[in-house]
C-alpha cells in the first residue's frame, strides 16, 4: 500500500474518517457548514475578534488575564524587537542566550517558589524535553489519564529512548494512583505527572491527596501548570493554591496562556534544572525564545505582581458563569476554573451548538472525537479577566437561546 493512501482516503471518504474515530471527514463537515477549525481572524481586541467583518465575543481563548493587548506588554515586545531584532537565530548553548533570558528564568523561579528555572521556545517542547531528560532506563512514569498531548508524546519518547515503564491512573483518582505506586519497590525510580488544571474539563488535580502518596512511596512529582499559572494560587499555580510548593519537584508552565506570549518553562531545584539544560534535546537543539516573546513575559510578570485583582476578577467571572450555566441546565462537569466545558455528548449536536453560538456572535471551541471519548463531545468555553459584565450577559443570553433550540434541560 502507498504510504500516502490514507491521506487521500481521509480527504475523500467519510467512512474512512469514521474508522479513525472522527464523526466524518473535514470536507463533509465543511459542506454542511459545521467545520469549526482554522477560522481566519481578521482582528483581535482580546475579548472581541472580527471574522468575515463580523464582531464576535471571544470565549475560546486561553488569554485568562486579558493581557495580550495590554499597552505595557505590547510596548515591551516592540522595544525588544527594536533592540534585538525578531529572533536570536541560534540555540541557547551557542549564540541564543540574551541577558533577558537569564533575568526571566530568575524571576520565574522566584515567582513559582523554586530555586531555578529554564525557558524553552514552546510549552510543548518543555514537556517533551523535561520528561525525556529526567526519566532513565527502566524508570516508571505514572501519569493521570487526561494529561496534555505534549506529555503523552513525551511519555512515548521516554518509552522508546529510555525504555521507561508507562502507567496511567484514572483521572484525578488518588486511590488508583496508590494502587500503581504500591507495585514498585521503594528504590525504583518513579515520576508522577499531573496537570494542575486540566485543559478540557477545567478541574484541578487533588495535590493535597497526591503529595502524601508521592512522599510515602518515594516518587517524584511533576505538575503541568500551563492552565494554572495566572489562575490559581494568586497566579502562582496549583502548588501555591494548595500551599505545597516545596512538595512538588517540577513545575511546568507556558507563556501562551496567562503570560500573553509564546514559550514555556520548567522550574525546580538548581541541580534538576542544570541537568535539564544539558540533556533535554528539545532545548539544546532548538532556537531560543525570541526577544519579543521574552520581553512580553517579563512585562506580564510586572503586571501580575502589580495588579493581583486580575486573578481575582477572572475567578469571579468563572464562578458566575458556572453557576448561571448550571442553573440553565447545562452540564459543566467538574470545572473549578475559567475553563468551563459544556458537555453535549453527541458530536453532531456539539457542532450544531458551536455554529449556533458563532452565528449569534459568540466564538467558542468545540471538541469532538477523537479529541474526546465517544459521546463526550463538548464546547470548551474559557473566560478572561477583561470580559465586561455587558459581554458576559450577552454570552448568557446566547446560551439561553441555544438551550431552547437544542432542547436542553
Amino acid at each position: 500500500m502507498d504510504i500516502m493512501d490514507k491521506c487521500e482516503k481521509f480527504y475523500s471518504s467519510p467512512e474512512f474518517a469514521q474508522s479513525l474515530g472522527y464523526p466524518t471527514n473535514p470536507r463533509t463537515a465543511k459542506a454542511m457548514g459545521l467545520y469549526p477549525y482554522f477560522i481566519p481572524i481578521l482582528h483581535s481586541e482580546g475579548t472581541e475578534v472580527v471574522v468575515d467583518n463580523k464582531k464576535l465575543i471571544m470565549i475560546g481563548s486561553n488569554n485568562y488575564l486579558g493581557l495580550t493587548t495590554h499597552p505595557k506588554v505590547k510596548e515591551a515586545s516592540i522595544k525588544a524587537i527594536e533592540e534585538f531584532g525578531t529572533g536570536c537565530t541560534g540555540s541557547r548553548f551557542l549564540n541564543g542566550t540574551l541577558e533577558m533570558h537569564m533575568e526571566l528564568e530568575e524571576r520565574l523561579a522566584k515567582f513559582v517558589g523554586k530555586e531555578s528555572a529554564v525557558v524553552f521556545a514552546t510549552g510543548f517542547q518543555t514537556n517533551l524535553g523535561t520528561i525525556s531528560s529526567i526519566v532513565g532506563k527502566g524508570d516508571a512514569i505514572i501519569s493521570d489519564k487526561e494529561v496534555h498531548a505534549s506529555i503523552i508524546d513525551a511519555l512515548s519518547l521516554a518509552r522508546v529512548q529510555k525504555r521507561a515503564e508507562l502507567r496511567f491512573f484514572k483521572h484525578n483518582d488518588p486511590g488508583a494512583l496508590e494502587k500503581i505506586l504500591q507495585k514498585y519497590p521503594e528504590d525504583h525510580g518513579k515520576l508522577v505527572i499531573v496537570d494542575g488544571v486540566f485543559s478540557m474539563g477545567g478541574d484541578i488535580a487533588p495535590l493535597p491527596e497526591i503529595v502524601p502518596l508521592c512522599k510515602q512511596y518515594k516518587s517524584r512529582l511533576m505538575v503541568d501548570d500551563a492552565h494554572s499559572v495566572g489562575v490559581l494560587g494568586g497566579g502562582r499555580g496549583t502548588a501555591a493554591h494548595f500551599n505545597c510548593v516545596d512538595d512538588v519537584d517540577l513545575i511546568m508552565g507556558t507563556f501562551s496562556k496567562s503570560f500573553a506570549s509564546m514559550g514555556g518553562f520548567i522550574a525546580g531545584s538548581k541541580e534538576a534544572i542544570h541537568w535539564i539544560q544539558h540533556t533535554a534535546r528539545s532545548f539544546i537543539f532548538s532556537a531560543s525564545l525570541s526577544p519579543s516573546n521574552c520581553a512580553a513575559v517579563l512585562a506580564v510578570l510586572d503586571i501580575m505582581e502589580e495588579e493581583p485583582e486580575r486573578v481575582e476578577r477572572v475567578n469571579k467571572i468563572a464562578g458566575k458563569m458556572r453557576d448561571e450555566l448550571r442553573t440553565m441546565g447545562y452540564n459543566v462537569g467538574a470545572s473549578q476554573t475559567p475553563i468551563i466545558p459544556i458537555i453535549l455528548g453527541d458530536a453532531e449536536r456539539a457542532l450544531k451548538a458551536w455554529k449556533m453560538l458563532f452565528d449569534s456572535g459568540v466564538y467558542t471551541n468545540v471538541a469532538i472525537p477523537p479529541a474526546v471519548p465517544p459521546n463526550l463531545s463538548l464546547l470548551r468555553t474559557s473566560y478572561m479577566a477583561s470580559h465586561t459584565d455587558e459581554q458576559l450577559e450577552k454570552i448568557l443570553h446566547a446560551f439561553k437561546e441555544l438551550k431552547a433550540k437544542l432542547g436542553i434541560g
